[in-house]
């Protein structure tokens, strides 16, 4: 997804990236006939992930924690419409240098 139309982008090895720049319903469309039966994983930062949880479109999440900091960064779980969809902890893997958590997500 982006705010700006662009070309498809080619990697080395065969992978190409195709950009969507008319909303995400849209976008996921496009993922999910691109993979069939196979998972659809959205990337991207807070504000993409948000954007698609509000609106309904994520079964399962996963969040790499890493005691690093950039910056401000973005606060995930404050934008969360709590009064339309509620999120259930699945697992939790930490190691010495980051922590894998992941969370179902149920409408309410």
């Amino acid at each position: 997804m982006t705010h700006t139309k662009r070309d498809p982008w080619e990697r080395p090895g065969g992978t190409t990236f195709h950009f969507v720049n008319d909303g995400i319903e849209h976008a996921l469309d496009q993922a999910r006939e691109a993979a069939g039966d196979r998972d659809v994983r959205i990337a991207g930062g807070g504000a993409t992930i948000l954007e698609h949880l509000n609106a309904g479109l994520v079964d399962e999440f996963s969040i790499t924690l890493s005691p690093v900091l950039f910056g401000a960064g973005t606060r995930l779980f404050d934008g969360v419409d709590a009064s339309r969809i509620a999120l259930q902890p699945v697992r939790s893997e930490p190691s010495s240098r980051v922590t894998h958590l992941t969370y179902a997500v149920h409408p309410r």
